[in-house]
């Protein structure tokens, strides 16, 4: 019962919040313009991650017992300073290393403090239990690299999320089945919070999260999932539902940021640029490009993630030697054929679009029509930061 009242204390929070942040927020002109990586129309308040985040709080502190309180101490503690490190950013732009090292320390609340973390491989390749020490810097550049990813998706309207709502409802449900009711109560906390900002970021959207937003869903789906991956993987079948391939199951609850994250790095690479080089060529970009609108680019997402996710729960008797490559392998396929429509769907867009000047005479016009369309080498490379 504390679930639900929590979860629907959470929405309402944020549902009242979140229309008089954006009135603030526009007062003060605290807004984002389009241009660069940004491909929204008109200005749009950011930093909207504070209505989610202070109506999670809200909905936790009213409804988490003390108990409950106690043993998640030290994650609760964790998303206060990485909701204060994204505050920080979207008010005063951090350094890298500012930004890192801020990222840094929560990461050591849930790790070393709360004891969350890959623990083992789980019987993968053969191999169990890891050294501590091992365990701590696997786990610690798992939550830099996934909260990052999480950051570089939020996009497109309502993309973030949408995402986040789907992994953390079934984590939620998953944590309640397995008994950890208070990770579960977190969890569909941040659902009632996420939904309640969805409402106004939504096509088109009339807030964005922000870094303060995407830092702090990012940096909690990251740590449940990885809570939730040690757990299946070192649990006994009758304790609930156990995945044989936690890894894969981990994989499939972020199969978005770290395909999107992974993708670019080898593309940039391959190009002979910076990896770290912000541009125009992320998933939603490329959906963008094929014609989709934010909304259907966020339906279509959250549809091909629940695809991975239904294979690995519908093949949870496998192990991650069989659903690992698997997963990887359609995430490829898929990559592939998406490049391949949008060349094609940017070159028919090319070979339509009308002449600049408008005054070709008919003989110029019959050279056009037998030229083949061309595409600008930097079609696909725009800069300046990230649009939220």
């Amino acid at each position: 019962m504390n679930i639900f009242l929590a979860t629907v204390t959470s929405f309402f929070f944020g549902f009242l919040m979140t229309p008089v942040l954006i009135l603030i927020l526009k007062k003060i002109k605290f807004t984002e313009s389009p241009g660069g990586r940004r491909i929204h129309a008109g200005s749009i308040p950011s930093m909207g991650g504070i209505a989610i985040v202070f109506a999670t709080f809200v909905g936790l502190f009213a409804w988490l017992s003390f108990d409950q309180i106690v043993e998640t101490r030290y994650f609760l503690v964790g998303l206060a300073i990485m909701f204060s490190v994204g505050l920080r950013d979207d008010l005063i732009e951090l350094t890298a290393i500012q930004k890192l090292v801020g990222q840094s320390i929560p990461a050591f609340f849930v790790i070393v403090m709360a004891d969350i973390r890959i623990s083992s491989l789980y019987g993968f390749m053969g191999i169990y239990e890891i050294p501590y020490l091992i365990s701590v810097a696997v786990t610690f550049f798992a939550i830099l690299a996934l909260t990052n990813s999480f950051n570089l998706i939020d996009g497109a309207d309502g993309l973030a999320g949408t995402l986040s709502l789907v992994t953390l409802s079934i984590l939620g449900f998953w944590f309640y089945t397995a008994g950890m009711i208070s990770y579960s109560l977190i969890s569909f906390t941040l659902v009632g919070g996420i939904l309640a900002f969805l409402v106004f970021n939504w096509h088109p959207a009339k807030i964005f999260m922000g870094d303060t937003g995407s830092l702090s869903v990012g940096f909690s789906l990251t740590v449940l999932v990885i809570l939730f991956v040690d757990k299946t993987g070192l649990m006994a079948p009758w304790e609930g539902l156990k995945l044989n391939a936690p890894f894969s199951a981990g994989l499939a609850f972020l199969i978005v940021p770290v395909y999107d994250t992974v993708r670019i790095f080898i593309k940039r690479t391959m190009n002979g640029k910076s990896p770290l080089k912000p541009d125009k060529s992320h998933v939603h970009h490329f959906l963008i490009r094929m014609g989709l609108q934010h909304d259907q680019v966020s339906l279509v997402l959250v549809f091909v993630k629940l695809g991975f996710i239904s294979i690995v729960f519908f093949g949870y008797s496998l192990s991650d030697h069989v659903l690992l490559p698997t997963l990887a392998i359609i995430a490829t396929i898929l990559g592939i054929w998406m490049d391949r429509n949008t060349l094609k769907k940017v070159k028919a867009n090319c070979k339509n679009s009308p002449s600049i000047s408008g005054k070709n005479t008919s003989r110029t016009k019959r050279k056009q029509s037998k030229r083949k369309p061309s595409i600008a080498k930097n079609i696909f490379s725009n800069n300046e930061i990230n649009m939220n």
